[in-house]
């Protein structure tokens, strides 16, 4: 056996072992690069290699390869926190557009993972798990407003468990702070942090309370069930930045003028945007969420080389925005 090969079927034994659902003929494919009857292959040394192999098949009749147990890569090399960042390290790079760095943080991860015992990386992938439901992430790296490390520190628990948490919190709208009995179900990080929350009474719909408006913060130890449904990446995409209105989201367009074209075309504005290049040499942008103001904040460092075509609002608010109009501070 080559050393190349022997390489290749230490990485697919990584991966099978690392992986919830273990390793499948497509994905073989694609890690390596090869064609499906290479692939099959492989997967036949694969098998004849390494005992313990496991395999199962799926709604869609897709077999898959698993793992477990293999002494010589069984080694506790990573603590919970450490593959927690790790995973949000491959988020961010995937979000930001960095590609072939999220690949490379992806296999380092594997190999990590790939040495722990069963017991060990189950409560760490759990761990992991809940801090990637716990932050979302805005679209694009920016400034961000400092955050108690305090109250991350207690939401992360309450998430972890779950249970009730109790915020002192002026609204908008709110005279004074008054005290709010919440369920936590994430932590949106951008120019503002959210707690993104439904309250125990009233029409349970989920509520964005900024962290600068939250005077106190405690802990409870009152239980209640998480909503299977909620996904914080879905929840997120609603918003340009980290803040969502439902009276804004809808249809955005911008044109980049020939001049701005190739530095926009390099930026991911939105995770559904979608890129047309135009006649003229300018480029369209197209995606659907919310967050005016932040958008227009975002709009004007370009300049005039950037136009607003959809929504009217966002369009007006960006003249206001560049004639210092807007009051309203980030």
């Amino acid at each position: 056996m080559s050393f190349i090969k022997a390489e290749q079927l230490y990485r697919m034994a990584e991966m099978a072992n690392a992986r919830r659902q273990g390793i499948s003929l497509r994905l073989i494919m694609e890690e390596f690069e090869v064609e499906e009857r290479t692939a099959r292959r492989m997967l036949r040394k694969f098998e004849d290699l390494f005992g313990g192999v496991e395999t199962w098949d799926d709604r869609d009749r897709r077999r898959w390869w698993s793992l477990h147990d293999v002494p010589y890569i069984q080694h506790r090399v990573l603590r919970e926190k450490e593959l927690a960042a790790l995973d949000l390290a491959i988020r961010r790079a995937g979000r930001d557009g960095a590609q072939d760095e999220a690949k490379a943080l992806e296999t380092a991860r594997d190999r990590l993972v790939a040495s722990y015992s069963r017991p060990m990386m189950h409560g760490a992938k759990k761990y992991s798990e809940l801090l990637l439901l716990a932050n979302g992430f805005a679209s694009r790296p920016e400034p961000t407003r400092k955050v108690s490390e305090e109250y991350l520190n207690l939401l992360f628990t309450s998430l972890r468990r779950p249970t009730l948490v109790e915020i002192l919190y002026q609204g908008a709208r709110d005279p004074e702070p008054r005290k709010r009995l919440v369920e936590p179900h994430a932590v949106i990080v951008g120019t503002r942090h959210y707690l993104i929350a439904r309250k125990t009474d009233g029409d349970r719909e989920y509520r964005q309370f900024r962290f600068d408006r939250i005077f106190e913060m405690h802990a409870t130890v009152q239980p209640f069930e998480r909503d299977p449904d909620f996904d914080v990446e879905r929840y997120s995409a609603q918003a340009f930045g980290s803040f969502f209105s439902d009276t804004e989201y809808g249809p955005v367009r911008w044109r980049f003028a020939p001049s701005a074209a190739a530095a926009a075309r390099e930026f991911i504005f939105h995770p559904g945007q979608e890129l047309t290049d135009l006649e003229d040499g300018s480029l369209l942008v197209e995606f659907t969420a919310s967050g005016w103001l932040e958008m227009a904040w975002h709009l004007v460092k370009w300049g005039k080389a950037v136009e607003v075509l959809d929504p009217l609002e966002l369009r007006e608010m960006l003249e206001r925005v560049r004639r210092g109009e807007v009051d309203i501070l980030p």
